[in-house]
């Protein structure tokens, strides 16, 4: 008897303690160290660059080669900052024509 006291008692001792699992992971991003520098452009099928978020606090650059592999570019590399600046520019130039094109009819 004495023995269910005690675990009842510990038990409701523990049991505010106990919390579920967060639904947000902190801390998890994609890319766990800072990424390759380099990869074929040729290879590349998409280019997507996360910005910092509460459940990663850096920016990471991430490509999906065409054999479905993913990686995570180095930002800081010469070669990431040209790419990123080649796809902005890109989109840029596409969204201009858009532009004219709606203009135009």
């Amino acid at each position: 008897m004495k023995t269910a006291a005690v675990i009842v008692f510990l038990v409701c001792l523990l049991a505010p303690e106990v919390h579920g699992q967060n639904k947000i992971h902190k801390g998890r991003c994609f890319c766990a160290g800072k990424g390759v520098d380099v990869v074929l452009r040729k290879n590349i099928e998409k280019f997507e660059i996360m910005p910092p978020s509460p459940s990663c606090g850096k920016q990471e650059i991430i490509v999906t080669l065409k054999s479905a592999e993913r990686k995570c570019l180095n930002p800081e590399s010469k070669f990431t900052q040209k790419l990123i600046r080649r796809v902005l520019e890109k989109m840029y130039r596409a969204q201009q024509s858009e532009t004219l094109s709606v203009n135009l009819d």
